[in-house]
């Protein structure tokens, strides 16, 4: 507990406090750890208490079980909020804008949080983790942003963080929801170690035993709790294809998506062909909005980026493909979405831009408050 009693455990979030660090799980091991608007609540209001307690010096966010960091946002609710109220504000709205202040919160934390990102981190995963001022992955890390798959885009900051990545990078990872490796993301920017799991599996008891010599100097000693003292580099597998992406997924003036589509169609090989499979299950106009989303917010701010990206997810739940692709690939599973249009060469500009374009007035949009 803090010295404040403020801090406690509650459904689907545990809490403890060692030694001035504040030990945050999250606890829906049977979900993978995905994210519900009650735990993004209590996650806020988490992160509220630890920001005003002056008795804690930082945060750890890890995941229960041996499986999951966080695999994402709890998509069937959201499916199921969309299908019965699909015009309305709440409360699948309300969700993506409460998750999106988290995550900006964390991305602006004042003291160091550091997320341990062992197993799968995708979607609401990688918004919680890529704002940590220390991301740690491990072997069984396995990194995504596969929303093109079931109608939306790379979202919770994505159209900001994957800027670390060389654009042809960024866009093969934010268009074919590839998995990255702990050593892959340590390579790419999109982790700052990567770690033996089983050497986290001893971080409570070596963070008992932290000093805290000097304050200045926090970060350096919590690494040592976190990272070991000889940590071997592992071999990126994205290492392998790097020379095929840099091919096939450089920006070209003009043609997008289509462009790349029609590159990896002249290419004979197994990687070209299953990456071209992939593109061509995921939803056309999305996979478009995704590709100029992560070019322009390569030049835009934080706040900004959360600003585009929830007009986008607004538009893609009010009249795009996310209630069918979820259908097709969670609910049903038949693997058959019928996204509308079916095919690249079917989508139009305007509609690509009618999906960028804000629902909203500036001052009028719900993420207006955080800033610049």
């Amino acid at each position: 507990m803090s010295t404040q009693g403020l801090l406690r455990d509650a459904p689907e979030i545990g809490v403890e406090v060692v030694n001035r660090v504040a030990i945050v799980t999250l606890d829906r091991p049977h979900a993978l750890n995905a994210l519900s608007h009650d735990m993004i609540a209590l996650l806020a209001d988490t992160f509220a208490q630890c920001a005003a307690d002056d008795s804690i010096a930082a945060v750890v966010l890890r995941g229960a079980g041996d499986k999951a960091f966080c695999a994402g946002g709890d998509v069937r609710k959201l499916y199921h909020a969309a299908r019965n109220d699909p015009h309305h504000e709440t409360p699948w709205l309300k969700f993506f804008i409460d998750e999106y202040r988290l995550d900006h919160t964390v991305h602006r934390f004042a003291k160091p949080v550091i997320a341990l990102m062992d197993g799968i981190v995708m979607g609401g995963g990688m918004g919680l983790a890529q704002g940590a001022a220390l991301r740690i992955a491990t072997e069984r890390t396995r990194m995504a942003m596969p929303e093109t798959r079931i109608g939306l885009l790379p979202d919770v900051g994505a159209t900001h963080f994957l800027r670390v990545l060389p654009r042809d990078l960024a866009l093969y990872v934010g268009l074919t929801g590839a998995r990255l490796s702990g050593a892959d993301a340590k390579r790419v920017g999109l982790a700052d170690e990567c770690v033996p799991s089983a050497w986290l599996s001893g971080f409570v008891e070596r963070l008992d035993n932290l000093r805290w010599d000097d304050a200045q100097a926090a970060m350096t000693q919590l690494k040592r709790v976190f990272v070991p003292p000889a940590n071997l580099e592992r071999h990126a597998p994205l290492d392998d294809i790097r020379a095929h992406i840099r091919r096939h997924f450089t920006v070209c003036a003009t043609g997008g998506v289509e462009r790349i589509a029609a590159s990896l169609s002249m290419d004979e090989s197994d990687w070209a062909r299953a990456t071209l499979a992939t593109l061509e299950s995921h939803s056309p106009t999305m996979l478009e909005v995704t590709y100029h989303a992560l070019l322009r917010g390569r030049q835009m701010t934080l706040a900004d980026c959360f600003r585009m990206e929830l007009g986008v997810v607004y538009r893609a739940i009010d009249d795009g493909d996310f209630v069918e692709g979820v259908r097709a690939l969670i609910i049903d599973k038949d693997e058959r979405p019928r996204f509308a249009p079916t095919t690249l060469a079917q989508v139009r500009a305007e509609r690509v831009q009618h999906f960028l374009s804000s629902p909203w007035r500036r001052e009028m949009h719900p993420l207006a408050d955080l800033g610049a």
